[in-house]
């Protein structure tokens, strides 16, 4: 059986490393997390499978709307990351990334307290932190190889891509996407206050979702439960970890340092409660259905 270190390195993000299987790639979620664009030494154990788990639900709820780039979860998996990686399509990936907001929140409350605007959309005046939008936005951003994605407006998406009518489809299907899987969630008990999607195009120029989908790293999952408008709200992401090291004393220049034992191990669990709340089946079913459990 093939494994990992056997295979060509195409390239290493934050989180994710691909690999070069010749008509494929095999895409491997590791359980490293970074905050201010720098990784932490210790991992969270789980996390690579709890996000490799959630998009597959999605990916498979959503086929319906758009292609995904799914081939398989076992076959041709190596053993020893089975659980955390996936086989995909290869595909032309657009340079931007497909955002989609249905309430005000993070950069784009702060964007909208100074200009009204977010990403050249005018919104309406006195909304308050978390309130839900009369209507979801499409509001895109660059991919930066490092640092910081850089918000920008529709137009500037199009400069970036090269073509309108490309652009017009994966907005017209973000928005649709976000649009079903924010209906599903409060059936879950879930808001969906953003999210981000990464489209690309196949050999035939048919549009497809890929990289992850509908992750708490992507998304912003605040449970029903409790929500109120003008405040943040608690979410299933990675936020227990920024507010320690928000309050840690480091200056968030590399390198970061390594986490306690005790916010390891609760950021874990919130993955995990993330994967049971958006999916309606425990963790250890994913694990097991991919052979990772064994």
């Amino acid at each position: 059986m093939t494994t990992v270190a056997d295979l060509p390195l195409v390239h290493r993000g934050k989180v994710r490393e691909l690999y070069d299987l010749g008509d494929a790639l095999l895409m491997v979620a590791s359980d490293r997390i970074s905050t201010y664009d720098v990784v932490h030494p210790n991992p969270i154990p789980g996390k690579g499978a709890v996000l490799t788990g959630i998009s597959a639900f999605w990916f498979e709820r959503l086929k319906s709307i758009v292609a995904h780039h799914v081939l398989s979860y076992s076959e041709r998996v190596p053993p020893e990351v089975r659980g955390r990686a996936v086989v995909v399509r290869k595909l032309e990936m657009l340079p931007v990334e497909c955002v989609v907001r249905g309430h005000i929140t993070g950069s784009g409350w702060k964007d909208y307290q100074a200009t009204g605007e977010v990403s050249g959309i005018a919104l309406p005046a006195g909304l308050q932190e978390s309130e839900r939008l009369p209507e979801p936005i499409f509001t895109p951003s660059t991919k930066a190889t490092a640092g910081h994605d850089e918000a920008i407006d529709f137009e500037g998406a199009v400069a970036a891509v090269g073509d309108r009518g490309l652009m017009e489809r994966a907005r017209d299907v973000s928005l649709q996407l976000y649009s079903t899987a924010a209906e599903y969630a409060v059936a879950r008990g879930l808001i969906l206050a953003d999210t981000k999607f990464e489209l690309g195009l196949d050999d035939g120029g048919g549009l497809v979702l890929g990289d992850e989908a509908l992750t708490p790293d992507s998304s912003r999952y605040w449970p029903a439960d409790g929500f109120a408008v003008g405040r943040g709200q608690p979410s299933f992401d990675k936020q227990y970890v920024r507010d320690w090291a928000a309050g840690s004393g480091w200056d968030k220049a590399p390198p970061a340092p390594a986490l306690p034992e005790e916010i390891v191990a609760g950021t874990s669990k919130r993955y995990e409660e993330a994967y049971a709340k958006v999916t309606g089946e425990p963790f250890s079913a994913w694990l097991e259905r991919t052979g990772a459990a064994a």
